[in-house]
């Protein structure tokens, strides 16, 4: 167990290295730079001459070779600091520490959500008998799959908020603001859950045991939730460790149809002004959010079948 932890923490490392490496690489690849990019369109560059810009990228390192930023970056960055924002002026940790709670809220409501209604439509769409329900939940998912969060989102604000004005259709404030919200990103990543979780307990409730133990006199319902349903819930639960940095992506859309601050409306804006310590700062968290979600993915295997570990530590 524990050579295969170190080896998890050994490649979760690289990830987050490589996450570092190609940012940097792509946002130095693209045209222009944040210095000038404020000078044409607004910012504290905004109306100066050729001198000030070149001061101003000094004053950024801009103006030193690409190796040597890198290096100066990487070194920063490995002692927890991304520098400062070239827009803003404001520290990009003291930036996401004051926009992360916002995007935790929404990401935890729509996870949650969006296990209760995939394992829930997966459950009970392969369990009952009635062949018309079962198809019809069966058939959910893929609309939910199929659906943009943009159009989701902007369907419920023109129902709940416009039409009926039962919730506020922007902001921050208060329970009811997240609902919508919360819907929206819940959505495609419950379709995606019941899609496989459905497709592995059809697997699963034909293996021999579960005959078995019909045979054996246990119920059915005891034995589709209890024993298929733990046998079932490893492709699932290795896929919410990718949907779970697939949250934090889709929070850049849904925060931006409905106004809300937090991380996603940063990366939205930092990545139109090509603000190279904030975007390099949020990749760098994105991937450390989905290291951290796939290593509790790898944890968690155990409990449910212990040799998936003892098959990973042999090879």
């Amino acid at each position: 167990m524990r050579k295969y932890l170190a080896r998890r923490l050994a490649q979760s490392v690289f990830v987050l290295w490589a996450a570092f490496t190609l940012s940097f690489a792509v946002l130095y690849l693209l045209p222009g730079d944040p210095v000038s990019i404020m000078a044409a369109g607004g910012g504290e560059a905004n109306d100066v001459g050729p001198e000030q810009i070149t001061e101003l990228k000094k004053t950024y390192g801009l103006d030193k070779p690409l190796v040597e930023q890198y290096g100066t970056q990487l070194w920063h960055a490995l002692h927890g600091d991304f520098g400062v924002s070239v827009q803003s002026g404001d520290e990009v940790g003291h930036l996401l520490a004051t926009s992360l709670p916002s995007t935790l809220q929404l990401t935890s409501g729509a996870l949650l959500l969006a296990l209760l209604l995939g394992a829930g439509t997966a459950l009970l769409g392969t369990y009952t008998r009635w062949r018309w329900l079962r198809q019809t939940l069966l058939s959910l998912p893929a609309l939910g799959v199929s659906s943009p969060s943009f159009l989701v989102g902007l369907v419920l604000v023109q129902l709940f908020s416009f039409h009926w004005g039962l919730l506020p259709a922007i902001g921050n404030e208060g329970f009811s603001s997240l609902v919508l919200p919360v819907i929206t990103l819940s959505l495609p990543t419950g379709a995606v859950i019941a899609q496989v979780f459905a497709k592995s307990l059809r697997t699963t409730l034909t293996e021999p045991y579960v005959q078995t133990a019909l045979a054996k006199g246990a119920s059915r319902a005891r034995v589709h939730f209890r024993h298929a349903t733990r046998n079932a819930s490893v492709p699932p639960l290795t896929v919410v460790g990718i949907l779970i940095g697939n949250l934090l992506a889709g929070s850049v859309i849904v925060e931006t149809v409905f106004s809300r601050s937090g991380v996603g409306r940063i990366t939205a804006t930092a990545v139109s002004a090509q603000d190279i310590p904030v975007v390099q700062g949020l990749v760098v968290f994105g991937a450390l959010v989905f290291v951290l979600a796939n290593l509790a993915v790898d944890l968690v295997y155990p409990l449910l079948d212990p040799r998936i570990t003892a098959a990973a530590v042999a090879r």
